[in-house]
Order: structure tokens, then C-alpha cells, then sequence
């Protein structure tokens, strides 16, 4: 039997009223007056607005009143109160304007260090003056370019194709041949070496590459190892170049902070995002104007630090790295995590290599430990006068500004880390709470600690190793500048201590570990394989990488173990007991609440409860004996410090170790590659070099207007989508899967369908035979009433042939897929925080059977979460005409919510088909009251005892009898979806 539609419906006593000023209509159901506003008053309403999570745990009051709180008593940070004098303006400058801030929320910048602006020579300005003009040489004036002409190609060919120098003398052959058939005697460049020759004469971003030779400054005699008589190569750029190219780069404008704050919400509570919201910018701003009281008017400029060795190549040979990236913690989030040039290799850092008798040997350690630390303290030496006196600098609105540098933030991996604060591997580096019980007390290590350590004569260096975990020998780069303290600048590394550490590494694997202690080997490896198929049949998602054959593979990327993240509590449950699939819930709920790139007091309260939670249910695997030596682990243990991380630096993800890891990829394996493989260190730095000069001459060109912003961006705006042509629904659909980021306006929500259609259907009932609907039109006419605002009354449309409105709209038109672009900054995304992903509906994916995906759609935004929204499958997209009027709708399969809350064990809300006599009810809504793709996954068990071998996760949609809605997809989804 076909689908049956609901076009019955109950009489109601009271109707609802437009929401909409002017507007008289009337509405039974909240449904029926959401779609109206959201199609008919669109101008109006201006965007589709996503339900507003609602905090589920209340904070106590006493989380309010740290840093930055209290600001009911009028009293700033550290009890500072907000005189006439000190009193800032209601927006700080270069913050993000009020609309693009969350109602209600209010900023209260620094009340010394205010960034306030000069001329070039230094003399005040007054506030709203404008900003002397970026260059004075005229608008089309393309130097070291002839023109646009020349400047697009070089662009094009060096960084976007990364051509070969041989194909690049090709082409320009072949380009040259083609020209002088039409009169012309050259083409474009000459050469190669032409182009690369300009590049070099770009000014824009030129920070040429030195070399230093680095050693140990200690008495050697002759029986010292070779390493350590050995000179080091250190390859660096001069930080003050380097910054004040940075500083002034005008694709920041708009996405800069000028100033630390304390921002709060309309009930006074504190709220943390970018890097300069958080506590450590604020005091150590305090602590400047305290030791200068001249500073006052400075601009705050924090230097943050990320390191991470790589290998670019698996042969023999010198194929490691070990790059030192410099960027700003003023930047906001987004805009780090999408590089646009803010982050930058500010050195390659020298690795001593020794003989194999050394690997283990203490002192070769301590010797790469402050050779390490040493370099960078020689690095930095050029902005260390100005950590204390301001120097100019011309900033991204164009104005220039006195400014003061310090050391923030320091991106590193644990091992990293542990080389960094000099403490003992196993140890913390942020607390001194003992390897054996590391989750237990500990004070938070300091320079003061250390300090009076070494004082006490009883206290050796062996001592102080095994009683606090401090290296003696090994003395940080920090001690030799102002303000800044290692251990109090490492940052939290979500990829390594909660995504591949802590997930990965322990979670799932002591997963493993107790299956093979709870039953007997054979009986393991059958849920084992259990777990893999029901990987394999989780249904397709926009970007979602498929496990085809479960989790069986050898080589794990960060990006693999996202992945499962999104997929593998479902996959377990029945399998495994309660207990330890609500371990890898609260664990979860963790993850996803501390990559969240907006947190306030509530989401710090959900944190902790969060944490305690996992704690609790992570006992079970020491009483099954998978951890009979207990918890201490410092990856596991670093979690515990996530939500002081949250105070002093802002969100997590804007100093997230992806962030330089991703940067690997184009400032080291990409250059690698391009090189000859010879000395590939200088070819590698001029690649860099270029890259640099590129970026930021494009990004002065578009400030100039000689560019269109659009040719500006190095993320590419919205693609037309592509269909395949009409009549072949085999065709491959050639769109592009993953979506991503994208630099749109800031829209909350919008979906539109393919620009071309796939079909076209002369009437409703041969589109609803195509369907297998056999009342289509009915369907079609009741969605057609309820856009005109007919009364309920009037809904069933009459057997009257005159009456029925579907006869008098144009063909319908249908589409193999939609694009949904929304507002979620958390995820990957554009520098306004702008998303987008495919919607599909499409008979043949990948040459292989149908792909109908699942959407939101709104019901009701004024309930929180889940509660104002359903889940429907998306049966066809199309469009038709009717009086003038275009209608983008879809048909849709509806499913139903189970219970009133989300699922104890999971986490998630469970649903299943909503059903009339033994088939899904299907519907008509329009485009608009969608509000992005949503990811169902089965609840297994409820139709397949076990997996089939060769199931087709295509088919996953159709045959199970109930589905978790799965709100770790991504953040957007786990915001919208508890």
C-alpha cells in the first residue's frame, strides 16, 4: 500500500494568532503557524532562528563571582570599579557588532589598557577619527604586478595548483603561441622564474627566513659527546616582522579584539568565547598598567605559541621537523581555526640526533630540553623590550596603536608539554598531584613553588623530582621574560588528551579489554564483529566518514577518531552493560560541551556535572579488572583542568593542537613535497616565504578595492549546485559530500533547494504515482490551503472540481537535493561562523540505491531543544507556482518522539515511524520550516537480532522499528538536540 498523508485533523476549541504584527490570521496548531511565518513572512522575520538550548543544571551562585563577576555591585575585575574616568564604551573597539551578539549580552572591555589610536607618529587621535589610508600609491597600482592580469595567474598557479616549475614553463609556451596568433609578441610571464622572481618582490608580508647557530653554553672537555660539541642549526623569522605583519593585516578587521573583557549575559552571569574574553588577558593587562602606569591606552597583544613535531616522509633520511608557530590571541577562534594567514612557522626548531646507546640516556634528554628552550628564548629576544614599553604598530582597521606584547597561550601535546614545563614524564604539568593518584589533590605548579623548593636545604634536586615532579636542570624559556610562567600558559589539547587520547587510546579499547575478560575469546570476537557491522550500517551523513568494515584499520587519524566519536555509542548499546555505555555518554557530553565555542557559568556547571559523571561509571572498568592499576593517566587527568582553561583562555577549540597539526599540511608536507628533496629545509622556507607574500598581497589588493572581496576569500563562497541531467536517475550525483565552511552573512538557519531540477511533473498525481502516493493531490492541496491561510474549515478541499486549487498551479518541479547553511560556530566554519551541507534526496547515490536523508523540522521555537522540533525524512524536494507565488516544499516520512525524554542510556531521543494503518505517514511542508539535515542511527536490535555480513546501510532508514537521533553529528546537532 502506498504511504498514507495526514490531511485529517481534530476540531480545536481556541486558535492561535499570527505572531506577526498586522498579520489577522489564525492557526490551530503551533505547526501550522510556524511554516505560515516562515514562508509568508520571511522578509519579516528576516532568518529561520534555531531553538535556543536551554541550561539543564543551575549554577550555584557563588560560579559567578570570580574574575570579571560581581558586576551587580558595579565593580569590575579584581574589585575595579567603573568610575566616570574608567567608564568604556558600550562596544569596544573592533569587536563584533551588537547583532551578531546573543540578545542580552553585554561587554565591559579593560578600563586601562583600552587600545585606544594614533597617527603614525604617534599622537592621540580622538575616538571615530578615520584611519590614514593603507598605502599612498594609486588604485591601480598592481606592483610588483603589471595588473590584475598577472597577479591572479601567479596567485593561481603557485598557491592554488602548486604547479611545477616545468609545467609552469609549459604553459606559458603554449599560452604564448596562442597570444601571438592574435598580434600579441608575450604572454602574461616569461618563465617561471619570472613569476617566482615577482613574488619575491612582493612587500606585503616580507619576513625573510635567518639562521642562527644554536649550542649549550657549558665547559666541555674531551670526553663530551659529539652531540653536545655539535652547533645547531636554527631557522627563524624576526617575531617583531613577523607580528607587526599580523598586526596589520586588514583581513582581520572586523574579527579582532582590541581590548580583554568580561562579557556577561542579561542575568549577570559570565560568559567565555575568544581568547580575549578569558581571565589570563585581564590580569595580565592589570599587571602591566599596575608595574607602568604610562601603559595606560596600550593595545594588548598576546603572542601564542604552538610546536609539534612531524614526519613528512616514512623513507630513510632526515624527514622529521619540528616547526614553531607563532599567532595572536586578539584573532578570534574562527578565524585560527580557519588559519587565514593567523597563524604563521615562526622557526623550524633543531632536533640533536645521538647514537642508540643515547635514547635512553638522562643527560642527552636534558641536553634537547634546554637546547629547545634556549632557542626560543634566542628568538624572541627582538619583542622583549616591548613585553614592558609600547611600541607602534598599525593594527587591521588601519589605525595605528601602542602596543604591548607578553606571552600567552602555549598549543602542545603532552610530551610536548612535558618539555616545555620541565617536569617528569607521567607527572602533571599544571598541578603537582602524584603520578600514583594524579587525579587526587595537588597544588598548581608556579615559579614561586619551585623557587621555595630550591631554597629549603633539605630538599635535593632528586628530591624535588620524586616528592613534585620538577626537572631541575631543565629551566624554561619563559624565566627569561617578563610576566610569563609555563605552567601557567599550557593549554588544554583537545585532540590529543580528549579526541585520540582519552576516546580512542582508553575508552575503546577498554571496551575491548573487557569483552575478552567477560567472555570467552570466540563469544568476544562475535559482539566484536557485532560492533564493526553495526558501524558499517550507520546510514549516511553529509561528511560522515563510512567505516566499511568497522574499526578494523591499522593507520588512525584525528579525523578517524572523530568519526567514531559520532557513531559508536549507539553501536554498543545492548552489547556492552548500561553502566559502560553511559560512561562514554557522560564522557561525550564532556567532549561536546568544552568544543563549544561560546560557554557561560551554566555550560561550566554541565562541565563539571559532566565529569562527575564519568568518573563515576568509569569505576566499573576497575571493578571488571580492565584497569586494576586505577585511573592515572594524565590525558584522562587533564580533563580536569578544562574548566579553569575555559576562564583564563577563552574556548578550547581556538588553541586546539588540529590547529597546528592542520597547519603541518601546508607549511611542511606540502612544501616537502614541492622541493627536490635536497637540503629541502630552504627550499621548504622560501615556499613558505611566497605563500606568506601572496596571502597577505591579496588580502591588501581586496582592502584596496582592486579585488573583489568575494576573489578575496581563500574559502570559496557557496557553489552552485549540481544535478545530474533530467531522465537518467542513475547518474552519479557529482556534488560535493561534506559541505563546510563558508563565508555567508550570519543567518542562523536557510535552506534552499538545487538551482537546477532533476524532473519535471506535468501534474500532482503523475509526481504522486512516481512517489507510489496515491492521494498526492490531496496532500498537495491541504499544504496549499494551509500557505494561503485557509481556515480548518475550509482545509478539505470540496469534490467540487472548481475548488480545487492544485488545479490551477504551474508543473511541479523536483530536485535531487537541497543545501542548508547555518550558524554554528563550533563546528568548521567560515569567519562569521556560517556552515553549510547537502540535503539529499536522490533515487541512485554513488551508483549505488537511494539516499533519502532526514531533516529538523521545526514545530514549536518556543520549546527548548528537541522538544520544539521532529524529526521527518525528506521523500522528494520540489517546487510548483501557484497565483505568482513559487513554493519550495518537500514530501516527508514523519517519525515520532518515544517517551518525553531523551533515552537514560544514550543520551539521545529515540523516534520511530510515525505509522497509519501499517505504512508511514507522509506529508507536504515547506522548505522553509526545515532546519538542517538531521542523523538518525537504528537502535539495533529492534528488527535484526544481529547484523546481517553483507547488510546495505542504504537500506537502514527502512527496516528498523525505532532510531536515536544523534546529537553528537556534530555541535551544531548535540546544541540543538538533548
Amino acid at each position: 500500500m502506498p504511504p498514507r498523508s495526514r490531511n485529517s485533523r481534530q476540531p480545536i476549541a481556541s486558535r492561535l494568532p499570527c505572531t506577526v504584527t498586522g498579520c489577522h490570521q489564525t492557526f490551530a496548531s503551533q505547526q501550522g503557524r510556524t511554516k505560515h511565518v516562515r514562508s509568508l513572512h520571511r522578509s519579516m522575520d528576516g532568518h529561520i532562528r534555531a531553538p535556543i538550548p536551554r541550561p539543564l543544571v543551575n549554577v550555584p551562585a557563588e560560579e559567578n563571582m570570580e574574575l570579571g563577576g560581581g558586576f551587580e555591585d558595579g565593580q569590575g575585575a579584581q574589585g575595579a570599579p567603573f568610575g566616570p574616568e574608567q567608564t568604556p564604551e558600550p562596544e569596544a573597539p573592533g569587536s563584533p557588532s551588537t547583532e551578531e551578539r546573543p540578545k542580552g549580552v553585554t561587554r565591559h572591555p579593560h578600563p586601562y589598557l583600552t587600545g585606544s589610536i594614533y597617527d603614525e607618529r604617534g599622537r592621540p587621535l580622538p575616538k571615530g577619527s578615520a584611519p590614514p589610508p593603507l598605502t599612498n600609491r594609486k588604485p591601480d597600482d598592481w606592483t610588483p604586478f603589471e595588473d590584475s592580469l598577472q597577479f591572479c595567474i601567479a596567485d593561481f598557479l603557485y598557491r592554488r595548483e602548486e604547479m611545477s616549475q616545468e609545467n609552469i614553463n609549459t604553459l606559458l609556451n603554449l599560452w604564448g603561441l596562442s597570444v601571438m596568433q592574435h598580434g600579441a609578441t608575450f604572454g602574461p610571464f616569461d618563465n617561471y622564474k619570472h613569476i617566482f622572481d615577482t613574488i619575491d618582490d612582493i612587500e606585503q608580508g616580507d619576513a625573510p627566513w635567518m639562521c642562527m647557530k644554536v649550542s649549550i653554553n657549558e665547559q666541555l672537555d674531551e670526553t663530551a659527546q659529539s652531540w653536545k660539541k655539535k652547533e645547531y642549526e636554527l631557522w627563524f623569522r624576526d617575531p617583531d616582522v613577523v607580528l607587526s605583519n599580523m598586526l596589520s593585516n586588514p583581513d582581520f578587521d572586523g574579527q579582532f579584539d582590541y581590548q580583554p573583557y568580561v562579557e556577561v549575559d542579561e542575568n549577570n552571569k559570565r560568559r567565555w568565547s575568544d581568547y580575549m574574553s578569558g581571565n589570563y588577558s585581564w590580569r595580565q593587562a592589570d599587571a602591566i598598567y599596575e608595574a607602568d602606569k604610562s601603559t595606560r591606552g596600550a593595545t594588548y597583544v598576546s603572542i601564542v605559541l604552538g610546536a609539534d613535531k612531524t614526519t613528512v616522509s616514512v623513507r630513510t633520511g632526515d624527514t622529521e621537523y619540528h616547526p614553531l608557530y607563532l599567532t595572536i590571541g586578539n584573532v578570534h577562534n574562527n578565524v585560527r581555526r580557519g588559519h587565514r594567514s593567523a597563524v604563521v612557522p615562526i622557526a623550524f626548531l633543531a632536533i640533536p640526533k645521538g647514537d642508540r646507546q643515547h635514547d635512553n640516556d638522562a643527560d642527552f634528554r636534558r641536553f634537547k630540553s634546554q637546547l629547545y628552550h634556549s632557542s626560543i628564548a634566542a628568538i624572541f629576544e627582538t619583542v622583549k623590550k616591548y613585553m614592558t614599553t609600547p611600541v607602534l604598530r598599525r593594527c587591521p582597521d588601519g589605525h595605528f596603536r601602542r602596543i604591548i606584547f607578553d606571552f600567552g597561550a602555549f598549543i602542545a601535546d603532552y610530551p610536548e608539554q612535558v618539555m616545555l614545563a620541565g617536569v617528569v614524564q607521567n607527572w602533571c604539568c599544571r598541578c603537582t598531584a602524584l603520578p600514583s593518584d594524579i587525579d587526587g589533590i595537588g597544588d598548581p605548579r608556579t615559579n614561586e613553588l619551585l623557587d621555595r623548593l630550591l631554597e629549603v636545604p633539605s630538599m635535593t634536586h632528586q628530591k624535588i623530582w620524586d616528592e613534585y615532579g620538577f626537572n631541575t636542570s631543565v629551566i624554561p624559556f619563559t624565566r627569561d621574560y617578563p610576566r610569563a610562567e609555563i605552567y601557567k600558559i599550557l593549554s588544554s589539547d583537545l585532540l590529543h588528551q580528549v579526541i585520540k587520547g582519552t576516546f580512542k587510546d582508553h575508552l575503546v579499547t577498554w571496551v575491548e579489554e573487557y569483552l575478552n575478560i567477560a567472555h570467552e575469546k570466540a563469544d568476544a570476537n562475535t559482539i566484536m564483529d557485532e560492533i564493526d557491522r553495526r558501524l558499517a550500517a550507520v546510514p549516511p551523513f553529509s561528511g560522515l566518514r563510512r567505516f566499511k568494515q568497522g574499526r578494523r584499520f591499522k593507520q588512525w587519524t584525528g579525523d578517524d577518531s572523530k568519526a567514531l566519536m559520532k557513531i559508536y555509542i549507539a553501536a554498543i548499546k545492548g552489547l556492552v552493560p548500561p553502566e559502560v555505555v553511559k560512561c562514554f555518554t557522560a564522557f561525550m557530553d564532556f567532549c561536546y560541551i568544552v568544543r563549544r565555542n561560546d560557554l557561560d557559568t551554566d555550560a561550566l556547571a554541565m562541565l563539571k556535572d559532566a565529569l562527575k559523571r564519568f568518573h563515576q561509571y568509569r569505576e566499573f572498568f576497575r571493578t571488571y579488572g580492565v584497569r586494576g592499576d586505577g585511573f592515572s593517566l594524565p590525558r584522562q587527568h587533564s580533563l580536569v583542568h578544562y574548566a579553569d582553561h575555559i576562564r583564563n583562555f577563552g574556548a578550547p577549540n581556538g588553541l586546539c593542537s588540529s590547529i597546528t597539526e592542520s597547519r603541518h599540511i601546508t607549511a611542511v608536507k606540502k612544501p616537502w613535497r614541492r622541493s627536490n628533496r635536497y637540503q629541502a629545509l630552504g627550499q621548504m622556507l622560501l615556499i613558505n616565504q611566497r605563500l606568506d607574500k601572496l596571502a597577505l598581497a591579496r588580502t591588501h589588493y581586496t582592502a584596496r578595492g582592486m579585488l573583489r572581496p568575494e576573489h578575496s576569500r581563500f574559502l570559496a563562497p557557496i557553489a552552485p549546485v549540481k544535478v545530474s541531467k533530467p531522465g537518467n536517475e542513475d547518474d552519479e550525483d557529482e556534488d560535493d559530500e561534506a559541505g563546510g565552511a563558508v563565508d555567508g552573512e550570519r543567518v542562523l538557519a536557510d535552506v534552499k533547494l538545487a538551482r537546477t531540477r532533476y524532473k519535471l511533473f506535468s501534474t500532482p498525481a503523475e509526481l504522486g504515482e512516481k512517489l507510489g502516493i496515491d492521494d498526492f493531490p490531496s496532500m498537495l492541496e491541504t499544504f496549499l490551503r494551509g500557505q494561503l491561510g485557509y481556515n480548518d474549515s475550509d482545509d478539505e478541499y470540496s469534490d467540487d472540481e472548481d475548488d480545487r486549487k492544485i488545479d490551477y498551479i504551474s508543473s511541479i518541479s523536483t530536485y535531487r537535493s537541497a543545501v542548508a547553511t547555518f550558524y554554528a560556530p563550533s563546528d568548521i566554519c567560515g569567519i562569521r561562523g556560517m556552515r553549510r551541507e547537502w540535503i539529499r534526496c536522490t533515487p541512485s547515490w554513488r551508483k549505488g540505491g537511494p539516499r533519502r536523508d532526514c531533516v529538523y523540522l521545526v514545530e514549536d521555537d518556543s520549546k527548548p531543544g528537541f522538544r520544539g522540533l521532529n524529526v521527518v525524512r525528506v521523500k522528494a524536494f520540489m517546487s510548483f507556482n501557484y497565483e505568482g507565488t513559487e513554493y519550495p516544499c518537500a514530501a516527508v516520512e514523519w517519525f515520532k518522539k518515544v517517551g518525553r525524554r531523551p533515552d537514560d542510556e544514550t543520551g539521545m531521543w529515540i523516534v520511530k515511524p510515525d505509522m497509519s494503518s501499517g505504512e508511514r505517514d507522509v506529508t507536504v511542508v515547506h522548505i522553509d520550516s526545515i532546519l538542517r539535515s538531521a542523523h538518525l542511527i537504528p537502535v539495533y536490535g529492534s528488527y535484526y537480532p544481529t547484523i546481517p555480513p553483507d547488510y546495505d546501510h542504504n537500506d537502514s532508514l527502512d527496516d528498523f522499528q525505532a532510531y536515536h537521533v544523534n546529537k553528537y553529528i556534530d555541535h551544531h546537532a548535540n546544541e540543538i538536540a538533548f
